[in-house]
């Protein structure tokens, strides 16, 4: 996948679904992982990231929006059901990106709504788990920038590998 990203949440409160996202983050291949105002860190969560993330990627625990920084441009992409955001599959990914997901039983903060570069939206009925939007918004990434081929005509057929001569 061309470019890097990053995954945060904002005011998360249920070490399972950091745990799970954190988990995701790390399957998918993020650079980096952080939190904005959480009231669990990463220790204690460690039964649920069992792929041990916590080692394999930096994890950014910012008390508070004024202690929030992210890299020299890292555009921040909110994910949020909002009127006006931009539904996900019409959306173009930056090269640089950190998206920042919303707590379990809210919405991201005014202060992190002015602070984001794009707003877009999960196209579904009614808000999802966090985990699992932060799981789609990773994989909608990765099919937009990532080098795959298109996908076969025929339902459910395979794309037939080229075959290449031995040098």
């Amino acid at each position: 996948m061309r470019g890097y990203f990053a995954v945060g949440v904002e005011e998360i409160s249920k070490g399972f679904n950091l745990g799970n996202l954190v988990r995701t983050a790390h399957a998918f291949g993020a650079s980096f992982f952080f939190t904005v105002g959480a009231s669990v860190n990463y220790a204690e969560i460690k039964a649920t990231d069992t792929s041990h993330a916590d080692i394999h990627m930096p994890f950014y625990a910012y008390k508070n929006m004024g202690e929030f920084t992210l890299p020299k441009d890292c555009s921040l992409v909110g994910v949020e059901l909002m009127d006006d955001a931009v539904d996900l599959p019409s959306f173009r990914h930056p090269l640089r990106a950190a998206y920042v997901l919303g707590p379990e039983k809210g919405s991201l903060s005014p202060k992190m709504v002015e602070r984001c570069d794009h707003i877009v939206k999960i196209p579904t009925k009614f808000c999802v788990n966090v985990g699992i939007a932060g799981a789609m918004v990773i994989y909608d990434r990765m099919i937009s920038l990532g080098a795959f081929a298109e996908r076969p005509v025929r339902v459910g057929g395979r794309v037939t590998p080229v075959k290449r001569g031995r040098g």
